[in-house]
């Protein structure tokens, strides 16, 4: 039981965040969960404006901060204990390069369906987008992104509490699913004439 729980906290990274989501750290969990429903009953349940909900924050954050500093000067008190506000090159730099890694893998997918011609690939872009699609016929982008929230907090703690039955049942389902997709593949989708290379480049 050791190594499953070892095995699922590497796989979520096996740091800051991967401890919350294990509720390892159960303060910063709880606060997350809360902060979280929060926000949602505040967005979705009361319908507060996101933009008006950040701008009055700020709003109020920089008249606390302003008077405090004046206060201070007034008073011969400390200032602020204000970090400081700037973002490094480097971490500008790593988020970029976070960033383009991404956008490189969905564009090697579009070039791989494109003009690859891969048509399993083609088939799960297509249902996963289907999947999105119809699930957020039902919420609101709010409701999706606290819906997240939850399941980060609760489908990662429940696998590292009961991975062996988890993964048993998993691997009966990947293989009923493979064998059924076997069957579609030969009485379908290899009738589907697709172009070869060589007629790609002809044309």
């Amino acid at each position: 039981m050791g190594e499953s729980r070892l095995s699922v906290h590497l796989a979520l990274g096996g740091g800051a965040v991967a401890d919350v989501l294990l509720w390892k750290k159960l303060s910063v969990s709880v606060a997350f969960l809360v902060g979280s429903t929060a926000l949602w009953f505040l967005f979705d349940m009361a319908g507060y404006n996101l933009i008006s909900f950040i701008s009055n924050v700020l709003l109020l954050l920089i008249v606390i901060l302003f008077f405090w500093a004046k206060s201070a000067s007034l008073l011969n008190r400390p200032l602020p204990p204000l970090p400081n506000l700037e973002v490094s090159e480097e971490t500008v730099l790593k988020a970029a390069d976070e960033i383009r890694v991404w956008v490189n893998h969905a564009l090697s997918i579009a070039h791989d369906i494109a003009i690859g011609g891969n048509l399993l690939l083609f088939l799960k872009v297509s249902i996963v987008l289907w999947v999105i699609s119809y699930i957020g016929g039902f919420f609101n982008f709010i409701t999706l992104v606290y819906i997240g929230a939850l399941l980060s907090l609760s489908l990662p703690v429940l696998y590292d509490k009961f991975q062996n039955p988890i993964d048993d049942k998993l691997s009966i389902a990947y293989n009923i699913a493979r064998v059924q997709y076997q069957k579609v593949d030969n009485m379908i989708l290899q009738k589907i004439p697709l172009l070869s290379n060589k007629e790609k480049k002809t044309q």
